[in-house]
């Protein structure tokens, strides 16, 4: 069977987030970790394959019901072909393309939060060396309360009998995240978000679906947000 399904929905900000461009050049005075941002607008951005590795994670251990997630080739079947697998020869296990595609996530509210505040802020944080007691200040840039992102996510259909279970399977994934931070230094309060205004559709193929218990999976997602509102 062929067809997508296209699950969007917007996911907001709830603290100060910070997904990192990379620091292989700083020059003098610059910001020690900037954001990632869109190279054609200059904004804030979300890459997929950041939230696509931090979901992934969260199902691993959430099905291995261990803090540690298991290896990838150890994976359960309804996270490897979500996701896909490399595979393992000694293992006899081919690799697997995934079945769902994550997009890169752009600020879809940049004007409305330029109205009260700058679209990032600078969190000025110390480290402070135990033996010595020095100093170690750092600026880190993060992505303000109140962005929105436009998450979208394309779910390649294979097999029917899967399609309700891996929408239920996603809308956990979305769940747990929910519950957890997106980015770095979620230790210290960083990358709380919410997801929320899910839609769920067949865009592609001939499948006959409900599209009703397509999007039911979704319906509480919103819920699980530890800071909503």
């Amino acid at each position: 069977m062929y067809g997508k399904i296209l699950i969007s929905c917007d996911m907001e900000v709830l603290t100060g987030m910070h997904i990192g461009a990379g620091d292989a050049f700083a020059a003098i005075g610059a910001m020690d970790s900037p954001v990632v941002r869109d190279i054609k607008t200059g904004l804030p951005m979300v890459p997929g394959s950041s939230l696509k590795g931090k979901m992934r994670l969260l199902l691993a251990k959430e099905t291995a019901d261990t803090y540690t997630a298991p290896a990838i080739i150890n994976e359960p079947p309804q996270i490897s072909r979500l996701f896909g697998t490399p595979g393992n020869s000694r293992r006899n296990i081919s690799p697997r393309a995934a079945q769902l595609q994550f997009a890169d996530a752009f600020l879809c509210n940049a004007q409305e939060i330029a109205k009260r505040s700058a679209l990032t802020e600078v969190k000025y944080e110390n480290t402070i060396d135990r033996h010595t007691a020095q100093a170690m200040p750092r600026q880190i840039e993060r992505t303000v309360r109140g962005g929105v992102f436009q998450i979208r996510l394309v779910y390649d259909i294979d097999r029917e009998e899967d399609i309700l279970p891996d929408m239920h399977t996603i809308a956990q994934g979305f769940q747990l995240l929910s519950m957890d931070y997106l980015g770095g230094h979620g230790s210290r309060g960083y990358g709380r978000v919410g997801f929320s205004a899910f839609e769920v559709k067949l865009v592609a193929g001939s499948a006959q679906l409900d599209g009703q218990a397509l999007s039911a999976p979704f319906k509480d997602v919103a819920d699980y947000a530890i800071f909503n509102h």
